[in-house]
């Protein structure tokens, strides 16, 4: 593991990135990095707790590992990430996906938006990314469909409210994911690829569970969307 700077190679540079020797000037720039530093830790802290509990992880096993009581690291960490949306970077079609697994979850009678829906409304956009590299693995929209019905059956009455339905955790952190996915492939906005792979990054969440059952390992549709970024950028 690469050593973080000592506290004398902090000073330092400090020094240098103030340029000048007013101490209030140094003051100044010292506040400015340490305030800068700590919240690019507790955001990736924030990230590896997240990708803990997405792996099933309890409470318990994570305090243990950042030695705080069970309450001080959920208290920290549990609802670490927005609820709502910043759907700016978005592509349209992964806009539409997202509205649409809200209708889907209302048809299921189900008062949520979950993975699964997320995943469902992918068929909603079939000539994504996804849903074309889903479909060439030979993942139809009826076998996810059954499949998410074996794992969570649609209630016996349908939601009949317009209000916006509230995302699940999980949910709302492969949405989250689906940025990080764009920012590690170096892309300056967010479509159906990479939300297809953030689903992944939750092993027991509905959708991660359907795709591998169904065959689509998480190595399988990283090359995916590896080669039809390659297609698309040779213009196949």
């Amino acid at each position: 593991m690469t050593p973080g700077p000592d506290l004398q190679q902090l000073i330092d540079t400090i020094r240098t990135d103030t340029g000048s020797d007013d101490v209030l000037e140094q003051l100044a720039t010292a506040s400015s990095t340490i305030t800068d530093l700590t919240a690019t830790s507790d955001a990736a802290l924030g990230y590896f707790v997240d990708r803990a509990r997405g792996a099933g992880k309890s409470w318990v096993e994570i305090s243990s590992v950042l030695g705080v009581s069970k309450q001080a690291a959920h208290k920290r960490f549990a609802d670490s990430w927005p609820v709502k949306l910043d759907l700016e970077r978005f592509t349209l079609r992964t806009k539409v996906v997202i509205q649409a697994a809200s209708g889907i979850a209302r048809e299921r009678g189900q008062g949520f938006v979950g993975t699964e829906h997320l995943l469902l409304g992918l068929f909603t956009e079939p000539q994504s990314i996804a849903t074309l590299l889903m479909t060439e693995a030979g993942l139809t929209e009826d076998d996810v469909l059954a499949a998410v019905d074996a794992e969570a059956p649609p209630a016996a009455a349908g939601e009949t409210s317009d209000a916006e339905l509230p995302m699940t955790p999980r949910a709302s952190h492969v949405i989250g994911y689906a940025t990080e996915e764009a920012l590690l492939l170096g892309h300056n906005y967010i479509g159906t690829e990479h939300l297809l792979l953030a689903f992944y990054n939750y092993p027991g969440g509905i959708a991660a569970k359907v795709l591998n059952q169904l065959g689509l390992s998480e190595e399988a549709a990283r090359e995916g969307v590896r080669v039809a970024l390659e297609r698309l950028t040779q213009g196949k």
